[in-house]
């Protein structure tokens, strides 16, 4: 009962009290031996009013069922059975003590997982909140919301069910050649670049294209000894062995020098059958691919081992990802990428996890990881940015899984709503796991087959904590919209 009800009560009782004394006033100068009229004689034998409790006299809900004073020594104001207020629910204890409702525990009155078997205040004074036996069939701290409000909110629930969690890592990384499809031309002899076939970087070769022509004397005199032992064996034919196997010896040691210096089988062929040397070698390409490095140049001279060509194969390429040191666990090779760059961005080039290099980078606490990936078409170049994402491989079992969306991160807890039934939704802790596609595993808290909030999850959960609020002031009066 608010205060001015109160004292709207003091004040109708206070006029009552002055209008019986003045009709008393003039029944006595009328003739003092004439009997009080019976109507006031029935009043003034009226039986006294029932108190149902007590209530703090500056009108805040706070009730006693026993007489008490406040902080400042005033007394609490009786509020009768007869006056007292049918919308506001009456305190705890009396109305256990009228047999009207019982009293399980109290519960914070901001919604928090807190309970009490006695009254009591939280931090900031607020008076915890009853909960009543006839409400016994809803757990502690369900949430109540009428359907309209339901259909308001746009509630939505899914049921809990196992499936496979794919995370995803996402990543970014530089496009490089394969180096297992990379190949040098660099001559095992001394010579000089007479000819220049292919002059340009970027230029495109197949395998066998002719790329320069060399003159070496090494090799014009390591054909002519071959040719000479050939020679020399034809004219021994009627020697003794030891002739002839000496002969053949020269002509061994000859041909195995040129197949040391890489000579093509064809060109030793055609000097065996024709007999003449030529002055001139042709190096062709060993692979098909693009000239990505030609120090060449007609005229050069060139020393064994020097390089003189890099050709690569762009069919297919790496892309090096840098992976930070907390999603490496989720890496596995073989595991699925998708990869875009910049230049296409609406396609995607999908590879496969091939290799996760053994250190992590000091500075940006990131670790490698190689990815192949197919090059239809040659759109992928080197040194291209690009994103990827890394799926988890194939095989993972299924898991209990709810939608991202279901849960309520409170930072230290989390906390999903489970439908109940009839507008009626608990809020249940959980422990989570792995996210992935959307969904997020639960360790703990929730089972497959319950139903829980995807939408409206944290309107609900506002709607509760404003409920309780409300329900701190008015002590009892119900809040659900």
């Amino acid at each position: 009962m608010s205060a001015r009800r109160w004292i709207g009560g003091v004040l109708a009782a206070s006029i009552l009290l002055a209008g019986g004394m003045s009709a008393g006033y003039w029944y006595g100068q009328a003739g003092r031996s004439q009997p009080m009229p019976p109507m006031a004689a029935t009043a003034v034998a009226a039986p006294s009013r029932v108190i149902a409790y007590y209530q703090d006299p500056t009108g805040k809900p706070d009730f006693s069922p026993e007489p008490k004073k406040d902080a400042e020594g005033r007394d609490y104001v009786p509020v009768y059975e007869d006056a007292a207020d049918t919308t506001a629910a009456p305190p705890p204890q009396a109305a256990a003590a009228n047999g009207e409702r019982k009293v399980l525990y109290y519960r914070n009155p901001m919604g928090l997982p807190d309970t009490s078997p006695t009254p009591k205040k939280d931090t900031m004074g607020m008076a915890y909140l009853p909960v009543y036996a006839d409400a016994a069939g809803y757990d502690a701290g369900t949430v109540t919301i009428s359907s309209g409000k339901i259909q308001t909110l746009g509630v939505r629930t899914e049921t809990v069910a196992a499936r496979v969690v794919v995370r995803t890592v996402r990543a970014v990384g530089t496009v490089q050649f394969d180096e297992r499809r990379l190949a040098v031309v660099s001559p095992k002899f001394e010579g000089w670049i007479e000819k220049l076939n292919v002059n340009t970087t970027g230029q495109a070769v197949q395998r066998g294209d002719s790329l320069l022509e060399v003159y070496s004397p090494d090799l014009v005199a390591a054909e002519q000894e071959f040719l000479i032992a050939r020679d020399a064996m034809g004219h021994m034919a009627g020697a003794d062995a030891m002739a002839r196997k000496g002969a053949a010896s020269l002509r061994e040691a000859a041909l195995t020098r040129l197949r040391n210096w890489d000579i093509p089988a064809a060109e030793v062929e055609q000097l065996a059958r024709t007999g003449k040397v030529t002055r001139t070698l042709t190096l062709r390409a060993p692979q098909g691919g693009v000239i990505t490095d030609k120090p060449a140049v007609a005229g050069m001279r060139f020393a064994p081992g020097d390089t003189l060509f890099r050709i690569a194969d762009l069919s297919s390429v790496w892309l090096i990802a840098d992976v930070f040191e907390q999603d490496l666990a989720s890496v596995r090779i073989g595991a699925p990428a998708k990869v875009t760059v910049g230049a296409y961005p609406e396609q995607s080039f999908t590879g496969t996890v091939a290799f996760i290099y053994p250190s992590v980078t000091r500075e940006t606490r990131t670790a490698r990881v190689r990815i192949e990936l197919p090059n239809p078409g040659e759109l992928l170049k080197a040194d291209m940015y690009g994103q990827v994402e890394i799926g988890a491989a194939a095989g993972a079992a299924p898991v209990v899984a709810v939608p991202d969306s279901a849960v309520i991160d409170g930072g230290t807890t989390q906390t999903v709503l489970i439908e109940r039934g009839e507008g009626r939704y608990q809020p249940r802790k959980v422990k989570l796991g792995a996210h992935g596609d959307g969904y997020v595993e639960v360790m703990e808290g929730v089972t497959a087959g319950e139903k829980v909030v995807v939408g409206a999850n944290f309107l609900i959960d506002a709607e509760s904590n404003l409920r309780a609020a409300l329900q701190s002031f008015t002590q009892g009066k119900d809040a659900t919209p």
